[in-house]
């Protein structure tokens, strides 16, 4: 071990704490709760102190030899300082806050541990120098954030779980095939070796491979179109502080592994920014339609981050076309991920106000509950105008670096002898520089109307609070939020507009801390956000969102009810759910038949050849062998995904069944409600161990081993542990 080991503090000790939890709550809910508020103000207190090594190289680095054979690596920088204060004090006020929205849920013990080793994992995906101890974070960021989501227990909550669960499990598998590919071109997956080992490399075919695969289980987390489909499912279900958590820090870590290929691997690459921009302006723009159509406010706000994702992603691909002038994407990147994370919180907590009082989450059935609330109106309003990039508030900094940056672009491409980066990198005629000109003023245009899009759907949101008639809930007297939470989301909340009416002495010190991490250049020139060159901006934005908001919100997705007022309508057609239409079906369908195609072929084949070539010399062998293939991958096509795993995973699970099934099902089962079960119907193995109950007892909807795609996966992913841990070590 050599460096500082103070930067493992902030990754063990969440870890110990969410054991200190567990065991505080089996004697005390109150100690349960107190101890998990006191881990999480130790490790703001923590991370706010690693400061003070900021700038010293030796006492900014650890690293661990002959862990799993490569062994773990942490720096700290500024980017990373940054965002480890931002996830502190977002599980801070998540955390108090979920001791007054969780008074009634089950499962608390349970819910505090795991969300606390999500902490820890989180800051060590943040703190990783390499790749390799990335992707070891990521993946136990991964499972243990699975609790955050299932938490309820619902049907709904086991479906969003499995949609998860998928997504991780199989963007990791894709991911590590990408580092695999990466170190076996490269020698090294450091952070701040990569710029240098692939930079003199002559055939990029392999070196693109390698990245799309890495970025397939990152953009997978960060919700980049189209693999966001786990986003809408998940947060409607999770709890409002889990939500706030999964919007504004998990999908961060997304980004994180995002940033280090673009600004490090492919630095200044114009196909790579291409690949990006498609990705981002999708991303942008589907997720502001969604949020406009959705009438489920958790939902609305679950699409509207996908959304805010798609703006961080255009200023990523900017930052590889600006070259060595990508100062103002650089500087925009950093503020608009700390402006998003910090609007989330406040939002999604004020949706766990409106939940934890009504029960709903209808927009028609909560329309007027912020009627006669002051502090719910401030809340709500410094967040929905930080998201929509209001002037004054700290959402409208980051839009306006990132809109510059592209405005910045269009005009060095209009610089006498400019050659464009995408007409070069094509080298055809039919794209020329004239038509790259077009391409990045429609994103120009897109990129204003998707921020009109937000504008539009956060007054949708504003309008059914706070100036719908009431839906015909009771008001009561009695106070909707407790004192403590009222005075953190107030903190909260304020947070907003200071970061907006200051962005010279706060926003823009934020983004030059960031700057080193992303290979950014010092800017040219101050930026005088308050000019008229950059409202003008701003107010077209706002302009056409007030515009959108009455030619398609009021006149459209709007109805007279039976009550005589006017009821949201959510004409979003079915068919147009990619994980309804396309992934489940592939999954559970396609591939199965695929599967068992290919297994029956290869069956007969070798049934045929042993027939015709060796009547009578070894027809058993071949035989034998043949059904070994059939069986195994029979099992895997007709199994895979929708019947559980195939039979080899089963021999996994079994195996891991065996060799640990107390302390999986005590983390499963027994740390939850003993009336309620982790993964319904799975009778036997690691998932249920209810207490008093039989398999006769369990829900119907579920009635074998291999009936839950959830369970199917986490079984994999412990057999593909082992098998991981036997080859390193």
């Amino acid at each position: 071990m050599s460096g500082n080991c103070i930067l493992l503090f902030p990754i063990l000790w969440p870890m110990l704490g969410g054991l200190m939890s567990f065991l505080a709550g089996r004697a005390s809910k109150r100690l349960r709760d107190y101890t998990a508020d006191v881990v999480a103000l130790v490790e703001l207190t923590a991370v706010c102190h690693l400061g003070y090594f900021l700038g010293d190289g030796g006492a900014s680095f650890l690293h661990i030899d002959g862990f799993c054979a490569l062994g773990l690596s942490f720096r700290l920088d500024g980017f990373r300082f940054v965002y480890l204060v931002v996830i502190a004090f977002m599980w801070l006020v998540t955390t108090i806050f979920s001791r007054e929205y969780l008074a009634h849920y089950r499962n608390r013990n349970r819910y505090h541990l795991f969300v606390l080793w999500t902490l820890g994992a989180i800051v060590g995906v943040f703190l990783s120098a390499d790749l390799y101890t990335t992707f070891i974070f990521f993946e136990l960021m991964s499972l243990t954030s699975l609790v955050m989501v299932i938490q309820d227990e619902t049907r709904a909550a086991l479906r969003a779980a499995e949609t998860y669960l998928a997504i991780t499990i199989i963007g990791g598998l894709v991911t590590l095939l990408g580092l695999l590919l990466l170190y076996a071109q490269t020698g090294t997956l450091d952070m701040a070796l990569l710029p240098i080992a692939t930079a003199s490399m002559l055939n990029r075919s392999e070196l693109y491979l390698a990245g799309v695969l890495i970025f397939v289980g990152f953009g997978a987390k960060a919700a980049v179109f189209p693999l966001h489909v786990w986003l809408p499912t998940a947060h409607p279900v999770a709890p409002a502080p889990s939500s706030a958590l999964l919007s504004g820090v998990l999908t961060k870590s997304g980004l994180f592994g995002i940033l280090v290929l673009s600004t490090g691997i492919f630095l200044h690459n114009a196909l790579w920014g291409l690949m990006l921009m498609v990705l981002g302006v999708s991303t942008m723009v589907v997720g502001a339609v969604l949020a406009l159509f959705s009438v489920d406010i958790k939902r609305t706000l679950a699409c509207s981050s996908m959304s805010q994702i798609g703006f961080i992603l255009t200023g990523i691909s900017m930052q590889c076309f600006l070259g060595e002038d990508n100062a103002l994407a650089v500087q925009g990147t950093m503020v608009y991920m700390v402006n998003h994370s910090l609007v989330k919180l406040v939002l999604f907590l004020v949706a766990g106000i409106i939940h934890m009082n009504t029960g709903k989450l209808n927009l028609n059935e909560i329309r007027g509950y912020g009627r006669g609330k002051p502090l719910l109106l401030f809340v709500f309003s410094m967040g929905a105008l930080g998201l929509a990039g209001v002037p004054l508030w700290s959402g409208y900094v980051g839009k306006t670096l990132i809109h510059e940056s592209i405005v910045e672009h269009i005009h060095q491409l209009h610089a006498p002898e400019r050659i464009g980066a995408i007409s070069e990198l094509l080298h055809s005629g039919l794209f020329t520089l004239q038509n790259e000109v077009v391409l990045f003023q429609a994103v120009e245009w897109i990129f204003l109307i998707s921020g009109a899009l937000t504008a539009a759907y956060m007054f949708k949101l504003f309008a059914a609070l706070f100036l719908s008639e009431p839906a015909g809930h009771p008001h009561s007297r009695r106070a909707y939020v407790s004192t403590p939470n009222a005075v953190l989301l107030t903190l909260a909340a304020s947070i907003l507009p200071l970061l907006g009416l200051f962005p010279q002495r706060l926003m823009t010190p934020i983004g030059a801390l960031g700057s080193p991490f992303m290979n950014g250049h010092p800017p040219t020139h101050p930026v005088d956000y308050f000019a008229w060159a950059n409202l003008k901006g701003a107010v077209l934005t706002l302009t056409l969102g007030a515009a959108f908001y009455f030619l398609i919100v009021y006149a459209r997705l709007m109805r007279r009810g039976p009550d005589g007022h006017r009821c949201y309508i959510d004409p979003w057609p079915k068919w147009l759910d990619l994980e309804r239409t396309l992934y489940r079906p592939i999954l559970t369908g396609l591939l199965p038949f695929l599967g068992a195609f290919l297994a029956r072929l290869v069956d007969f084949l070798c049934d045929g050849l042993g027939s015709w070539l060796f009547s009578r010399g070894l027809p058993f062998l071949i035989a034998f062998l043949a059904r070994v293939v059939d069986l195994l991958c029979d099992g895997f096509g007709s199994w895979s995904f929708s019947r559980g795993l195939p039979f080899l995973s089963t021999l996994f699970a079994r195996a891991a069944s065996a060799l640990c099934d107390s302390p999986i099902s005590w983390l499963l089962s027994r740390t939850s409600n003993r009336r309620s079960t982790f993964f319904p119907g799975n009778g036997n193995g690691l998932a249920v161990r209810s207490e008093g109950r039989t398999e006769k007892d369990a829900p119907s909807f579920r009635t074998s081993l291999p009936s839950s795609l959830a369970y199917s996966l986490l079984t994999f992913a412990l057999g593909l542990l082992f098998v991981l841990l036997y080859l390193l070590g």
